[in-house]
């Protein structure tokens, strides 16, 4: 099984691929012992990568479609009475429904419910902080809202709703914020940077590091906000090169247009 563990202070996040290009993660606080479970969608083998002498206490679901989803009922089996959390009525074994803004923590760290709407009308993602003396930096998982390189297709929403999630609600956390995303498309969509922005140093650079890193089976999770910034097309649609490949005037037509053109593009 390939795992991948990121180390700090006080917080730990552990990822476990899934399906075909899923990653589920393992949200450790080191100082109390618990964690949490974020879109596990394959149980058993979740279940299975929990440490030795950790207590898991919940589950964190960022949308309802069933490739992040799919799992709740059994892990709620395997599990009984940990709270799911979640901000979409489709997601199922859903027990606590959460809004923008809302808190929960997992043993000392603090858990912030970002809504980012968009790929789905009740997307969320959670923007995780530990104390300020740990000398950990925060995390986000993002689900299918924001890729490294990329982020999720407009099914439930609009380019405005996209436009807000990326580069307002998103982009507003701390630079040194580490993303964890919900698939593995680091390739696909660093590419597809590549051929809109074909000046940007940064993206060829990191398109460079990501297929050695997957030449060498490794995985490209997590980012940084910073990076993100600097590399996604989709949090760049206010850089005149983009708008100039657009022919638009405004952030949120360049994102209609950016993405549009994202789904046609073939490698």
């Amino acid at each position: 099984m390939i795992k991948k563990f990121v180390r700090s202070m006080s917080m730990r996040v552990n990822f476990v691929p899934a399906l075909q290009d899923n990653l589920m993660y393992l949200l450790y606080d080191q100082s109390t012992k618990q964690v949490a479970a974020i879109d596990p969608v394959e149980p058993e083998k979740l279940a299975q990568s929990i440490e030795p002498g950790y207590k898991l206490v919940s589950a964190l679901t960022t949308h309802h479609h069933w490739d992040h989803s799919g799992g709740n009922e059994k892990f709620s089996q395997m599990f009984p009475g940990i709270p799911f959390y979640g901000g979409d009525d489709r997601i199922p074994a859903l027990s606590h429904k959460v809004k923008h803004d809302d808190v929960l923590n997992v043993g000392n760290l603090t858990v912030r419910c970002l809504f980012t709407p968009c790929h789905t009308t009740g997307h969320i993602c959670y923007f995780v902080t530990s104390d300020s003396s740990s000398g950990s930096p925060p995390a986000v998982f993002t689900g299918d809202t924001l890729f490294i390189g990329g982020c999720g297709r407009f099914f439930e929403g609009t380019p405005q709703q996209m436009q807000r999630a990326l580069n307002e609600v998103l982009a507003g956390l701390p630079d040194d914020t580490l993303v964890y995303c919900g698939h593995e498309y680091s390739i696909q969509n660093l590419s597809f940077g590549k051929s809109v922005e074909p000046n940007n140093q940064h993206i060829l650079d990191k398109l460079q590091w990501a297929k050695q890193m997957r030449a060498e089976n490794k995985y490209t999770v997590p980012s940084t906000i910073a990076d993100e910034k600097l590399t996604n097309p989709f949090m760049r649609v206010m850089q005149p090169e983009l708008r100039s490949v657009t022919g638009t005037t405004n952030d949120v037509d360049c994102m209609k247009v950016v993405r549009g053109m994202k789904d046609k593009f073939k490698m």
